[in-house]
């Protein structure tokens, strides 16, 4: 198992695309047994795409670029823009809460940090916020979709772990708003001490947050519903997601009149490329995932960890502080595709609820995203609002020190968490 990880490693700082690093990496494991026959590997590649509920990842990314192609995220930034941006730091709101409502659309930290970077970006900046404000809370915050359904994480997620993926969707819903407020929270802290000004003058009116919402209603309409008929159980998650693309077709055919084919055409094209990567990561990563299970490294780590501490409630803190750490070095879906078969035997064991468990894990993995040395979202952020890194990073830290807060809070009080979800199923 140490070879799989040092070639692994190895092949990842010599630049090869991600999914041959994990593919060779986990084939390796299977040329050096000597009672491991090779075509297991080749069963496990094949099996792994063999799988109902998985059927929603590429349901949702198919939806999720439909619904871009809408312009539901214009109506989703106009009514944002109505209900926050009085505040002091303006924009900066306008970002968060567009993350929120933009979790139930994109279902991708990255491609939501994208696309407020593009669009909202340039007028923050230009309305006075520093880039490194700007950059910080457009990248921080679009770590809310990580748990507002429906997430890609969570999907791949339940599935590895066997864990309800209804559950992981109800569940994401309000620590997803927490996240929501403690940044708008810190935002309007910064904000207030440097005297950053608000975009508009004035409160909304009721009438003025009415006319917003209706303008917005099918961006709105779509999480709740999603929520909704799984929990009622009239769509399973993978028949939700296909849920999810005929309702993009129709709101954008007949609702907005903007979806055109040449439009659907450019969907189904990113959406082909952005599934492929996807699910080839998953099928190779399986191999790994053998190897994981047949070497008991679960069993492994949690024996080794036992001799640290058999508090549970410190158990949980360590291995959240790890995943931190691991989520600073590897992408957010490998981290959770390799790690779920480790970490999900040893929370059960502790009595940890798997759903509870999930959600912080998906947190912080995809944190990693917005830090050094490797996050994504970070690097893409500040290469479209040509932001320094070490601004960016100076200035992310209070939203970053604000998440990490929240996850400890959250993984110590696990109701906070649960309530939802023990209350509607």
């Amino acid at each position: 198992m140490t070879l799989v990880v040092v070639l692994f490693v190895v092949l990842l700082l010599l630049e090869m695309p991600l999914a041959f690093s994990i593919g060779i990496a986990g084939l390796s494991y299977f040329l050096m047994s000597d009672y491991l026959p090779l075509t297991i590997s080749v069963q496990k590649i094949a099996s792994a795409s063999q799988s109902f509920p998985l059927l929603a990842v590429p349901f949702f990314v198919l939806a999720g670029h439909m619904m871009n192609r809408t312009g539901i995220s214009d109506h989703l930034i106009g009514f944002s823009k109505t209900l926050v941006s009085w505040i002091s730091g303006g924009l900066a709101h306008v970002s968060i809460v567009l993350s929120t409502l933009m979790g139930g659309v994109s279902g991708s930290a990255v491609a939501d940090a994208c696309m407020e970077a593009r669009v909202l970006g340039p007028s923050m900046i230009k309305s006075g916020l520093s880039p490194g404000y700007t950059a910080g809370v457009i990248a921080v915050s679009s770590l809310i979709t990580s748990t507002i359904p429906p997430s890609i994480g969570l999907i791949l997620y339940g599935y590895i772990g066997n864990v309800s993926i209804a559950k992981l969707f109800i569940a994401g819903i309000f620590p997803g708003f927490l996240m929501m407020a403690l940044l708008m929270f810190s935002a309007w802290v910064i904000a207030k001490r440097r005297g950053y000004q608000p975009e508009a003058s004035r409160r909304p009116t009721a009438g003025e947050v009415w006319r917003g919402m209706k303008d917005a209603k099918w961006a709105l309409l779509f999480p709740l519903m999603l929520v909704i008929t799984i929990r009622f159980g009239i769509f399973t998650p993978s028949e939700a997601g296909a849920f999810a693309v005929v309702y993009s077709v129709l709101v954008g055919f007949f609702a907005y009149r903007t979806l055109t084919v040449k439009k659907i055409i450019s969907a189904l094209h990113e959406s082909i490329n952005d599934i492929g990567m996807i699910m080839l990561i998953i099928m190779l990563s399986a191999l790994v995932g053998y190897a994981i299970v047949f070497e008991r490294l679960p069993q492994s780590i949690a024996e080794t960890m036992n001799g640290v501490t058999s508090n549970p409630d410190l158990m949980l803190l360590l291995i959240l502080g790890f995943l931190v750490l691991v989520g600073m070095v590897m992408e957010a879906t490998v981290s959770v595709l390799l790690l779920t078969p480790i970490f999900v035997p040893m929370i059960q064991v502790l009595g940890i609820d798997p759903v509870h468990f999930g959600i912080l894990m998906m947190i912080v993995v995809t944190l990693g995203g917005m830090t050094p040395p490797v996050g994504v979202a970070m690097y893409s952020v500040c290469g479209i609002l040509k932001c320094p890194t070490d601004r960016y990073v100076i200035e992310s830290l209070p939203f970053i020190l604000v998440i990490l807060l929240m996850v400890a809070i959250l993984a110590l009080f696990p109701h906070v968490v649960l309530f939802l979800p023990n209350l509607l199923m």
